[in-house]
C-alpha cells in the first residue's frame, strides 16, 4: 500500500488517467479539484494492491454515469451536495457491510479521480487497478460481466434529489437503460456506487496496476515537458503504443442523444501524413478509427487523441481547426477475448467487422 501524498503525484495520477480515457472518462479538471480538497482536507489517498484486500472485505465502484456532450449540466436546483457519500451511506446500509476499498470502473480524469476522493471520504484504500483498462460508454464494458459478476446491488444517486436503488436487473441492457436515464432526468450525470465484489471475483475482475500505470504516464508526459523532451513520444513509450496519426481537425461534428455524445472526428494530415485522413467514431470515447477509409484501430484497442504537449483531450473538447496527435494501444488481453469481444467488440457497437488486433491493423499500413 502506498499514499498519493502531494499535488504532483495527484496531477500525474489526472494526466495519466485522462489519456487512458481515450477521450472520456469524466471531466480531468473536476478531477483534479476534488483531490486537490481532499489533500486540502488531510485526508488520506491510499492505493492498494488488491491481493492485499482481507479474505472477507467487499469492494465497490464509484463513478459518474451520463452525457461528457458540451453544455450538459444539471440546471435543476442541487439538493444533495456530496451525492457520492449519500450512495456508500445507503449502500452499506442495504448490504449491511462495511465498504473495504473502492475500485475505479474505469480509467479517466474523473472517473478514476472519484473513486479515490470516495474512499478518501471513507478512510479506504483505492484498489490499484480498474474494470476496464480504459474507459468505455456503456455499462456493459465492465470486466464483471466476463467473469459473472453482477453490477448490482446498485445506488444512484443526483445532486438534483432523485435516490434509486437496483437490487438486480434483468440483462445488463436494462441496467444500462436504468442508470442512463436516471442521469438524463437529473440534468445529464448521476453518481453511482455498484459492482460489489468479494476478493475472490475481484481477483479475476480487476485489471491490476492501471493507477501505478496512469501515474507513471502521467509522470512521464510532465518530465518530458519540463525537460524539452517530445511529450508525445514519451507518451507512445510509456503505452508501448503507436503514433499512427499527426493532423489538424477538420471536421467534428457531434450530438448529445440518449445520455451520450456522440460524434465524427475527421482530420487532415501533417508531416508524413500530409494528404492523408484519418476518421474517428466516438460514443462518449473513441471508438473505432479509419486511415483512409480503412480501419485502423477497432474496439476494445485504444485510440488517444493528445495536443502537442502530450496532455489527452476529452472529447467534450475537441474543436475544428485542433491539431492533435493519435496514439493507439492494445486493450487489456481480457477483452480480447471472445466473451470480451461481445461487450467491446466492433459489432457489439454496430459495425460490420471482425475484430483485429491494432498490432496487426497498424503494421499492415
Amino acid at each position: 500500500m502506498y499514499s498519493v501524498k502531494d499535488i504532483d503525484a495527484v496531477k500525474a495520477l489526472v494526466i495519466g488517467t485522462t489519456i487512458w480515457g481515450t477521450g472520456g472518462g469524466g471531466d480531468p479538471e473536476v478531477g483534479l479539484k476534488t483531490l486537490k480538497d481532499d489533500l486540502n482536507a488531510n485526508r488520506d489517498l491510499r492505493i492498494i494492491d488488491v491481493k492485499d484486500i482481507s479474505d472477507d472485505g467487499l469492494i465497490v465502484s464509484p463513478y459518474f454515469v451520463g452525457s461528457i456532450a458540451p453544455g450538459v449540466k444539471a440546471n435543476r436546483k442541487v439538493v444533495v451536495s456530496n451525492p457520492f457519500g449519500l450512495a456508500v451511506e445507503l449502500i452499506e446500509r442495504e448490504l449491511n457491510r462495511k465498504i473495504a476499498a473502492t475500485v475505479a470502473t474505469e480509467l479517466g480524469g474523473g472517473n478514476t479521480s472519484a473513486a479515490l476522493h470516495v474512499a478518501s471520504l471513507l478512510n479506504i484504500p483505492l484498489v490499484d487497478g480498474d474494470l476496464m483498462g480504459r474507459a468505455g460508454p456503456e455499462l456493459h464494458q465492465s470486466t464483471a460481466h466476463i467473469f459473472g459478476a453482477s453490477m448490482a446491488p446498485s445506488m444512484i444517486v443526483s445532486e438534483t434529489g432523485n435516490v434509486v436503488f437496483i437490487e438486480r436487473y434483468a440483462h445488463i441492457d436494462d441496467y444500462e437503460a436504468l442508470a442512463r436515464y436516471v442521469a438524463i432526468i437529473s440534468g445529464g450525470h448521476a453518481a453511482v456506487v455498484d459492482t460489489p465484489l468479494t476478493k475472490p471475483l475481484a481477483l479475476q475482475a480487476v485489471i491490476k496496476g492501471t493507477i501505478s500505470k496512469s501515474i507513471a504516464v502521467g509522470t512521464a508526459v510532465t518530465e518530458a515537458n519540463q525537460k524539452g523532451i517530445d511529450p508525445i513520444e514519451a507518451v507512445r513509450k510509456t503505452l508501448d503504443g503507436w503514433l499512427i496519426f499527426k493532423g489538424v481537425v477538420e471536421k467534428h461534428e457531434w450530438k448529445n442523444e440518449k445520455g451520450f455524445l456522440f460524434a465524427d472526428a475527421s482530420l487532415n494530415g501533417r508531416e508524413k501524413w500530409h494528404g492523408h485522413k484519418f476518421r474517428s467514431w466516438i460514443k462518449n470515447e473513441h471508438i473505432i478509427a479509419w486511415l483512409d477509409g480503412k480501419p485502423v484501430v477497432m474496439p476494445p484497442d485504444l485510440i488517444i487523441f493528445l495536443d502537442q504537449n502530450g496532455y489527452g483531450i476529452t472529447n467534450d473538447k475537441l474543436r475544428e481547426e485542433l491539431e492533435v496527435s493519435v496514439i493507439a494501444a492494445k486493450a487489456p488481453d481480457v477483452w480480447r477475448t471472445e466473451r470480451g469481444l461481445t461487450f467491446f467488440g466492433p459489432k457489439h457497437f454496430g459495425f460490420d467487422y471482425e475484430y483485429a488486433p491494432v498490432e496487426e491493423l497498424v503494421i499492415s499500413k
